[in-house]
């Protein structure tokens, strides 16, 4: 175990400091460590993160952060690595290691659900999971990528990223999310041209309306990240036929994965 003057080193290094360009940022490097060392091909190993002291350190900086300083991206990073270091937290908390569907679920019902918890404290406030992707995130930023960056603890969800997201990156990581999701992800998401079919996450039917309110207006939206070919030209015209892929509630660990420990 960490001596408590060390885990305090920890904490304090994750408040608000410079960055290099001058603005104020937050430090994420505790939380990205984690990230780098167990998070294989998106890919979590739980047990290894429950046993962390750093992840404990992280939220207790996140609990502590000052927004009030931040410029909108370091706000928006900082949220997007609230949700994902919390739900990592919810799904140990809870000794969960089938499904985050399972937890707060009685004789087979749903009660409030994982996502309304109140376990996460940021910048003084708890909050859900909820809280942070509905009632901030997509509220405040109206950034329809982040649904590539938010990951529930789910199969079909899109991969952890392997490194915390930070205001000075976020633009490139938030494109490189959407591009893993939507180009790399072929059981998810998938276009074949000669059928004239877009095949899509059910994320995109859970959030329509950050998208867009037609399924042409969806598939104008996936165009973005396709380049030139007739998947791409399929899309720009609007009349590509959306279905649903299945999705998978798995638990999205190293052991369900069976891609075991680096």
């Amino acid at each position: 175990m960490r001596g408590r003057a060390e885990l305090a080193a920890v904490v304090f290094a994750g408040l608000v400091s410079p960055a290099v360009s001058g603005e104020p940022s937050f430090d994420h490097s505790a939380f990205d460590a984690l990230l780098r060392r167990h998070v294989v091909r998106g890919m979590v190993d739980y047990d290894v993160f429950k046993a962390a002291p750093q992840l404990e350190a992280y939220l207790e900086s996140l609990a502590r952060a000052d927004l009030s300083g931040l410029p909108e991206r370091e706000r928006l990073a900082l949220y997007i690595n609230a949700y994902n270091a919390y739900t990592i937290h919810l799904i140990n908390v809870k000794s969960e290691r089938d499904s985050i569907r399972n937890i707060n679920k009685t004789l087979g019902l749903k009660l409030k659900g994982p996502w309304k918890e109140p376990l996460a404290v940021v910048a003084g406030r708890t909050l859900s999971l909820d809280d942070i992707e509905h009632g901030i995130i997509r509220k405040q930023f109206r950034e329809p990528r982040i649904h590539f960056a938010l990951v529930c603890a789910a199969m079909s969800c899109p991969p952890l990223r392997s490194e915390a997201y930070t205001g000075a990156k976020l633009e490139a990581q938030l494109t490189d999310q959407a591009e893993a999701f939507l180009l790399r992800s072929p059981q998810k998401n998938r276009v074949d041209a000669k059928s004239g079919t877009l095949y899509l996450s059910r994320i995109f039917d859970y959030y329509r309306e950050d998208f867009g309110t037609t399924d042409a207006a969806i598939a104008r939206y996936v165009a973005r990240f396709y380049p030139e070919g007739p998947e791409k030209q399929l899309l720009v015209s609007g009349k590509a036929k959306l279905v649903n892929t299945d999705y998978d509630w798995t638990l999205n660990s190293l052991e369900k994965a069976g891609a075991g420990s680096r």
